[in-house]
């Protein structure tokens, strides 16, 4: 195969591969592509309810501010299931060696903060689902990304090698 049909290919595959959510995907001077990944509040908000693994949370909320994500949900209490406790966190999602990393602040349940080993569970857990949701290529690294009010945005670039 020559470089072209290689390069082709390669454009083929990514493209395929991409289905999860808006993405957009430009060709760069190297030989590389840069792809933007969307994601909406609502995608973001299924993606951080799957990863608070705790069957007592419910009803988790994701608001997306200038720069960071305010999470809130309801906690069942376990010895008393008709009463709910107020579960609140603050998610900023960072770029860390061209991977996301995911971390969580103010992570309170009726303002008693969380314990950290869920914490850095929720972080490691979010980073994974949100990067797979987003990426689909092992030769991804993340170069940028941006929460706005409207939307969280991850550039990427894949290489070829």
């Amino acid at each position: 195969m020559n470089n072209i049909s290689k390069l082709s290919l390669l454009f083929l595959i990514v493209l395929l591969l991409v289905t999860a959510c808006n993405k957009d995907i430009v060709r760069n001077d190297d030989g590389s592509f840069t792809m933007d990944t969307t994601i909406s509040q609502q995608e973001l908000q299924e993606v951080i309810t799957s990863s608070i693994t705790d069957p007592l949370v419910k009803n988790v909320t994701v608001s997306l501010q200038s720069g960071y994500v305010l999470v809130s949900g309801e906690r069942q209490r376990l010895n008393d299931a008709s009463k709910t406790d107020t579960l609140t966190f603050r998610l900023d999602l960072i770029v860390s060696n061209g991977q996301l990393a995911a971390t969580i602040t103010k992570a309170q349940i009726d303002g008693v903060p969380i314990e950290q080993n869920r914490v850095d569970n929720w972080n490691q857990t979010i980073a994974n689902r949100l990067a797979n949701f987003s990426k689909r290529s092992e030769k991804a690294t993340l170069q940028d990304i941006s929460v706005t009010p409207e939307s969280v945005t991850m550039s990427w670039k894949i290489t070829r090698q």
